[in-house]
């Protein structure tokens, strides 16, 4: 995807390209704009970046499992009793709350087969974005147990990587048409049953398109935080005005761009202007002064004084 086009959709950036309030705000965090993103509206309307900010740091280092050759089953079973169904985001909150639990004790993670540095490393990143919030006053937030808040905070930012169920197990990408799959390490995999929408942080290639880290959401949260892409059947009436209301927006965005470049021609001609008055003024600078004349002026005509004729 476009980068500029990312941050449109996300709304760091307005019509006509220019940096929005969101966007400066996003652009103070030192992460990917989908994660900025993520905080900010946690924050203001999901009341729950004190769970996003710890999601967003382990999100942040490389995963923190790991799964040894010759223990899988193991390493499998112990990863399962971390799982939260509904989303691999809120299972890996539920890892860093259990660890912190422990003190991020080196043992402990090693019998549930995680990597102490690596869960350090997330606590380390936690406590820098942390001071950034505090920084711009924002006070975090905790949304106790309820688990659809944060789901719909992780919609708001990666509703561009929502898929929908094809089949078991199997989805396909509602932007693209791509197919992708659950991963078999993701807590959604081998449910008694499967999420109609889901949305992923990133695709993993390898003999087919996994999705890494995916959260269930509901379609009626796609249409409201992506109107550009999703919208829920409607009656024939209400589609007409839909497309209307389509119509004029693309008009006003039409009409914010000529806005922009008659201004920018504007202030262009202005610039313009000034430098060749200063030059101008450069060059008369230089000018000789003549005695009995005035300033940009031409000499006054004066009359010589004629004498009386004697008899």
């Amino acid at each position: 995807m476009n980068s500029l086009y990312q941050l449109w959709i996300l709304g760091a950036l307005d019509n006509t390209g220019d940096l929005t309030p969101l966007g400066r705000r996003m652009s103070d965090f030192p992460l990917d704009p989908p994660l900025s993103k993520l905080l900010l509206f946690a924050h203001e309307h999901g009341g729950c970046s004190t769970e996003m900010l710890i999601i967003v740091s382990m999100l942040s280092v490389p995963s923190v499992f790991f799964r040894p050759k010759d223990r899988e089953e193991e390493s499998d079973a112990a990863r399962e009793k971390f799982f939260v169904a509904e989303s691999d985001h809120l299972t890996l909150l539920n890892v860093y709350l259990r660890a912190k639990q422990y003190k991020f004790d080196s043992q402990w993670c090693a019998r549930h087969f995680i990597h102490s540095k690596g869960i350090r490393k997330a606590r380390e990143v936690h406590a820098q974005l942390l001071d950034l919030m505090k920084q711009q006053k924002l006070e975090p937030r905790s949304c106790g147990d309820s688990w659809d808040a944060v789901r719909r905070s992780i919609c708001s930012a990666y509703f561009y990587n929502s898929s929908k169920i094809k089949g078991i197990g199997e989805y396909v990408n509602m932007l693209t048409g791509i197919p992708s799959a659950l991963h078999p390490s993701s807590a959604l995999f081998g449910l008694g049953y499967t999420p109609d929408y889901v949305c992923y942080h990133e695709l993993i290639s390898t003999s087919k398109e996994y999705m890494s880290c995916v959260t269930a959401v509901e379609g009626e949260w796609l249409a409201e935080l992506g109107p550009m892409f999703f919208s829920i059947k409607e009656s024939f009436e209400t589609t007409l005005k839909r497309r209307q209301q389509k119509k004029d927006e693309e008009a006003s965005m039409e009409k914010e761009m000529a806005v922009k470049e008659y201004r920018e021609k504007k202030e262009k001609r202005e610039k313009e202007r000034r430098a060749a008055l200063e030059r101008s003024e450069g060059r008369g600078g230089g000018e000789i002064a003549t005695p009995g004349r005035h300033a940009n002026s031409t000499p006054r005509f004066m009359p010589k004084k004629r004498g009386r004729l004697g008899l």
